[in-house]
């Protein structure tokens, strides 16, 4: 029951802050540190998502604004923005990567029995990356082009719960397919992606870890059909092939069989072909898993919509990636109360009612409800769909 605590506090109280002391330990965030601890730093970047700060004369403005009430929303150190910069430019963003790692364990766990949409048992994941443009002159380490700069966050999305189980961040010119390289593989998982990630000897190193990929196929593809099963083309399936790669460099990269599945999606008429290395499921799952993939580019555009990730606070790259990371946390503990509230409501929705009421001394399903009552949802963006449960 709330006992007069802030929205804001009511929040910190799903925060694991045990383990957060832990990531500060284990960095030395709090070496030499008099005033302002990690976790002041952190909760007001928190505020900042929360209430979409624009920079840090306004993050510092509107909490000192509330001075009276920062003691009891657990900031504890003096608040100046140069001391909010300093520290966002050299405390290690480890820290925050790592806390959001923890939160994102305590996420997938609560949404383990989510539905997506295609009836399987087994953890499917979406794998894709977006870029945030940059500019080269302020942030000359973003390399991307010659005269533009970007980072690019690449995330592995388990479609249960729209949860990010990997993410890394790096400059704009690392190429999609060599985080291939730095995932750990779960025998039986899917793992789905676009063409753009198709490189045959990390495609075979998956498959020889007893993962499954369903990857749309590239036009240029050559190959040889071994067998050919029969498909309902009134529910658009063209074909479904075992294969073998004929071109000299691939099949030395890939020297087992592949599944061949072309697919005309009824609404479009766009032909897709895919290739897995699952040959149990049906043809048409493996389509509707990789129409699933969509869940990920709608993730992408809500963090950029919603949250702070697209103007940063600083221009140094720990400053940037502790902005990052700060942002995914609080995408994923908000999931999290959501969850564990019960609340029949959007994301986009309970994101909004807390940007509004974190000095609140109200109980966050009584705002909810009575947000609720009163006034009706009318947001009908897309995005709805990756949140509503």
């Amino acid at each position: 029951m709330n006992t007069g605590k802030s929205v804001f506090a009511q929040l910190q109280e799903h925060l694991p802050l045990h383990q957060f002391r832990r990531c500060v330990q284990r960095y030395g965030g709090n070496r030499k540190v008099q005033s302002f601890s990690c976790l002041d730093q952190y909760l007001c970047l928190f505020f900042a998502q929360l209430t979409y700060r624009e920079s840090l004369r306004d993050i510092t403005t509107c909490l000192l604004g509330m001075q009276n009430k920062l003691y009891h929303m657990g900031i504890r150190g003096k608040i100046a923005r140069s001391t909010l910069a300093y520290a966002n430019e050299t405390r290690d963003w480890r820290i925050y990567q790592d806390f959001a790692h923890v939160l994102i364990h305590h996420a997938r766990e609560l949404y383990s029995k989510e539905s997506f949409g295609v009836s399987l048992q087994e953890t499917v994941y979406a794998l894709d990356s977006t870029t945030i443009d940059l500019c080269f002159s302020l942030f000359p380490w973003a390399k991307f082009r010659t005269h533009k700069g970007a980072v690019k966050m690449h995330t592995l999305l388990d479609l249960r719960g729209n949860i990010p189980s990997f993410v890394a961040v790096t400059d704009g010119k690392v190429h999609d397919v060599n985080i291939l390289d730095f995932l750990a593989i779960e025998p039986g998982s899917f793992y789905i992606m676009d063409r753009g990630y198709i490189d045959f000897e990390r495609l075979f190193h998956m498959n020889q870890g007893h993962g499954f990929f369903v990857i749309r196929g590239k036009s240029n593809l050559s190959f040889q059909r071994q067998y050919s099963r029969p498909v309902d083309k009134a529910i658009g399936l063209r074909c479904d092939q075992t294969i073998k790669l004929s071109g000299s460099v691939s099949l030395e990269k890939y020297s087992g069989q592949l599944r061949r599945i072309k697919y005309a999606d009824p609404e479009t008429g766009k032909i897709y072909v895919f290739l897995s290395n699952n040959f149990e499921l049906d043809a048409k799952v493996i389509a509707g898993l990789y129409k699933s993939r969509w869940q990920i580019e709608l993730f992408f555009k809500w963090i950029k919509q919603h949250l702070r990730i697209k103007a940063f606070y600083g221009t140094s790259e720990n400053a940037v990636k502790t902005q990052i990371w700060t942002g995914i946390s609080v995408y994923v503990l908000i999931a999290l109360v959501k969850k564990r509230l019960n609340l029949d409501i959007s994301l986009y929705t309970f994101l909004q009612i807390l940007s509004v009421s974190v000095f609140e001394k109200v109980d966050i399903l009584q705002l909810v409800t009575n947000s609720a009552g009163t006034n009706p949802e009318t947001y009908t963006c897309n995005q709805l769909n990756l949140f509503k449960l």
